[in-house]
């Protein structure tokens, strides 16, 4: 079952990355703001097509669930607007490894202090090497994009 659920979550993050790109360019032709409320409204509509098809009703409401659980819709836009935001700027890629960065160091966070719930999973020399490496990739990125950057100012030049 393991590499069923690692398969799919390597789905999710090619999918993400494909999104990231297309929101990209949508936020460049319609904006930053109108491009996440585009993609949110229309994830609300595929939403509830699935919840009405597949799901059955729950009793939890917006009205009984713990308010700070609701804060997740707040994080989602921020993460629509940075990407939104930053694609066209830096790339797909530098995008992604910076999200994914981000996401790794507060999942992190999160499991070594039990934050939000959770269990706690304490910090271990691995996970700090997994975010050594991972913030060497995003520096990586980051040089490669500074570099082309760099020669396509000397170009126009």
């Amino acid at each position: 079952m393991l590499p069923i659920i690692f398969a799919i979550l390597l789905l999710g993050g090619a999918v993400l990355a494909a999104q990231s790109s297309i929101n990209g360019k949508l936020g460049a032709q319609t904006g930053v703001v109108e491009s996440a409320w585009l993609t949110f409204a229309m994830g609300a509509v595929i939403t509830f097509l699935l919840m009405f098809f597949f799901e059955s009703p729950s009793e939890a409401t917006l009205f009984s669930v713990p308010k700070w659980q609701l804060i997740g819709a707040l994080f989602g836009v921020v993460y629509m607007l940075a990407i939104v935001f930053a694609v066209p700027r830096v790339g797909t890629a530098a995008a992604t490894v910076a999200v994914i960065s981000g996401q790794l160091l507060m999942s992190l966070l999160i499991d070594h202090f039990g934050w939000l719930g959770n269990s706690r999973l304490p910090l271990d020399p691995s996970r700090y090497l997994s975010m050594a490496l991972l913030m060497g990739a995003l520096a990586l990125i980051y040089l490669s994009h500074r570099k082309r950057a760099l020669r396509l100012a000397a170009a126009a030049q």
